[in-house]
């Protein structure tokens, strides 16, 4: 009886694992399942600002927005990542990858080595941008320094160190579908959509998350604790941008400047450096995006002090 209590378990243990193993395998996008395009570099330069690669991946404390040698430290709850070098340097950058290699990556979180990336890199949201937009930042980030320089390895404990795990969070957190146009709404509304939810990643910094990390999706924009440590990340839905008009949400991702007279700082600063920098027409497409959000409560703020 014993002996087949034991081999019951094993068998059920084995099942399991390979359930496990098959749930998650990394996602990969072959290079044939690319269609003929000729990528469009200075769109990738508006892709590149409207996705606020700057912010993370240049070098720190010097002041080129293109010199993308990585190493900003990303503290968060589960550990200290950082920012990879995605420079075109053919050993410590991207030079070598291949366009499916990119594309695979912003869209699916997966490395070239076919390796689940942790999702402090935002795919989440990326992976509802266009096929198109990726592969013409592709051709753009080529177009840049190369900066020598491979970044530290990411200080993240056992077990959120085991990458393979990462495919069970896709599993819960990834729908892995691409934008779709409301056709009730004007093409304004949905390019802010697309910008917002998709290469802006607002609401993985705006956006409590549950202790698996993931966003909460009825609070979504609805702010929360500052995943990098201490501080709030305000509401962005109408909850808290009741008073602001359409305007004043423009003019705010062009200059960081509040209605109210206060300006941007930390790292929404370092996101209007990047936001500053698209078309006008894209800036006022997210402020109409932003201002049709419906008031969502988000969590209370704790207390200082409190833990």
């Amino acid at each position: 009886m014993l002996r087949r209590i034991v081999l019951a378990a094993v068998v059920l243990a084995a099942i399991g694992f390979a359930v496990f193993w098959w749930l998650t395998i990394p996602a990969v996008i072959a290079s044939n399942a690319l269609p003929a395009y000729t990528p469009n570099p200075a769109n990738g330069l508006t892709v590149f600002n409207a996705g606020g690669c700057s912010s993370c991946h240049a070098v720190p404390n010097q002041p080129d927005r293109t010199r993308l040698g990585g190493g900003l430290a990303i503290p968060s709850p589960f550990g200290t990542f950082y920012a990879p070098n995605i420079s075109p340097d053919p050993n410590d950058g991207i030079g070598r990858w291949s366009e499916a290699d990119f594309v695979t990556a912003v869209l699916k979180g997966t490395s070239p080595a076919g390796a689940h990336y942790f999702p402090a890199f935002p795919y989440p949201s990326y992976q509802h941008a266009k096929v198109e937009d990726v592969r013409d930042l592709f051709a753009y980030l080529k177009t840049l320094p190369q900066v020598a320089g491979r970044v530290r390895d990411h200080d993240v404990p056992f077990p959120f160190n085991i990458r393979r795990n990462i495919g069970v969070w896709k599993v819960l957190f990834m729908d892995g579908k691409p934008f779709m146009p409301d056709a009730a709404r004007s093409a304004a509304w949905n390019r802010g959509a697309y910008l917002v939810n998709g290469l802006g990643h607002c609401a993985e910094c705006h956006s409590p998350r549950n202790l698996l990390g993931g966003i909460i999706d009825a609070q979504r924009f609805a702010g929360g604790p500052n995943p990098e440590g201490e501080g709030w990340i305000p509401n962005i839905t109408q909850k808290g941008l009741a008073e602001w008009s359409t305007k004043d949400i423009a003019n705010f991702l062009e200059t960081g400047q509040m209605p109210e007279g206060d300006t941007a700082g930390g790292s929404m600063a370092r996101v209007i450096r990047n936001t500053a920098q698209l078309p006008a027409e894209d800036r006022a497409a997210m402020a109409e995006y932003l201002k049709s959000l419906p008031p969502v409560e988000g969590p209370p703020p704790k207390k200082r002090g409190a833990k």
